[in-house]
């Protein structure tokens, strides 16, 4: 190779390296815009606790029915097509969010948004995964840091201008034109290959070595989940613990996983994975048992800092994986490896809630901290 095809090479992955941080942003954005919108659908529909619950779910089935089949999708058509249609479907349907005015529509709009952040999801870690193939070094974590940030700024953003008097409906749209122009400036900069495989199948089943990489999704989603959904409650177990400031604990865990993805690749290149992963998984196992047993309200929620940490770079480490293994082509992998783990964050709240009836809160986190350190025994076999 020429000199000058050495350059040209190095920026054309410069391009594909920017392209993927982007799409990881616009996602996050776009998914977390959602979040300030809630309470507003709330009183717009007039629903009951139950009622909101049933609806959010709808979410959710709409990104599992679209997950499994995407990596076909990939395979056939390219990621640059998958990424570009899914983001303009999520683009196309925001609105709606923040305007309809009966259940049935919104249903449907939360179904379609769902199922065009999941195709998103999966088609861009497929890019990430052959980007950092290619580098020959760690770039996941920064590329999932990406997504942590836009999951930042789309919910921050949105709540700062909606308590600027803004309507829901501008506030979105002024986050969409955002993510357009941002899709707009690095659509060159996707992937555009096709695999050229028509025989893969459109349902994928996860089997080998696939199949434990996505159990071990599953637990970090489930943990991941259980801080989100029942952090708060398990801090106000401790009657010296304000209701105000019981949120912090998954605040203190958002910012604590977004600076541990800037800082993973790093970390991972001059370390090795192995110990990055076993550590990671320990950390967040102790801070799930910090947060139990601290009887101090206040350093309870720096525990959530610890799982914060540590779960940081343990997921984008397993798409390393996923992508290297043979028991499945790269693309199915990574589909069939993102449902399992997306499952564990939906279903979480769920099972946390009935392990809690049959245990208590401080068991279900227990448990969850013996489920990661389960991970933490695999983190040899997950670098390898």
């Amino acid at each position: 190779m020429t000199a000058l095809d050495a350059a040209q090479q190095n920026k054309q992955n410069s391009r594909l390296y920017w392209g993927t941080r982007i799409i990881f942003l616009i996602n996050g954005l776009g998914m977390s815009a959602w979040a300030p919108l809630v309470p507003f659908a709330r009183d717009r529909l007039q629903l009951s606790g139950a009622s909101l619950g049933a609806l959010l779910l709808c979410l959710g089935i709409g990104s599992l029915a679209a997950m499994p089949v995407t990596g076909t999708l990939v395979g056939r058509f390219g990621c640059r097509r998958v990424m570009l249609l899914s983001t303009l479907v999520v683009l196309s349907v925001m609105p709606l969010l923040a305007t309809a005015d009966s259940l049935a529509l919104m249903a449907a709009s939360l179904m379609v948004f769902g199922a065009g952040l999941g195709t998103l999801d999966v088609a861009m870690n497929y890019q990430a995964v052959e980007v950092e193939k290619a580098s020959g070094r760690a770039m996941m974590s920064g590329f999932h840091g990406f997504f942590s940030l836009g999951g930042i700024l789309g919910a921050g953003t949105v709540s700062l201008l909606l308590s600027a008097a803004l309507t829901p409906l501008t506030s979105v749209l002024i986050v969409m034109v955002v993510m357009l122009l941002l899709l707009v400036w690095r659509l060159p900069n996707f992937m555009n290959e096709r695999l050229h495989q028509p025989e893969q199948p459109w349902l994928v089943i996860p089997r080998g070595w696939v199949a434990f990489l996505g159990a071990l999704c599953f637990i970090l989603f489930l943990a991941e989940g259980a801080v989100l959904d029942w952090g708060a409650l398990l801090l106000l177990q401790s009657p010296e613990m304000a209701p105000a400031h019981a949120g912090l604990g998954y605040a203190l865990f958002s910012v604590a996983m977004t600076l541990g993805r800037f800082s993973g690749d790093k970390i991972i290149n001059r370390f090795g994975r192995y110990p990055v992963m076993l550590t990671g998984a320990l950390a967040a196992a102790a801070g799930m048992t910090l947060a139990v047993l601290l009887p101090w309200p206040e350093m309870a929620l720096f525990a959530f800092l610890l799982v914060g940490f540590g779960l940081a770079n343990t997921v984008p480490m397993l798409f390393n994986a996923v992508g290297k293994q043979q028991d499945m082509p790269a693309n199915l992998a990574i589909s069939a490896m993102t449902t399992l783990g997306y499952a564990g964050i939906l279903s979480g709240p769920a099972l946390i809630g009935f392990i809690s009836q049959w245990i208590s809160l401080s068991g279900a986190f227990l448990l969850i901290a013996l489920l990661l350190l389960a991970v933490a025994a695999s983190a040899r076999l997950v670098a390898r």
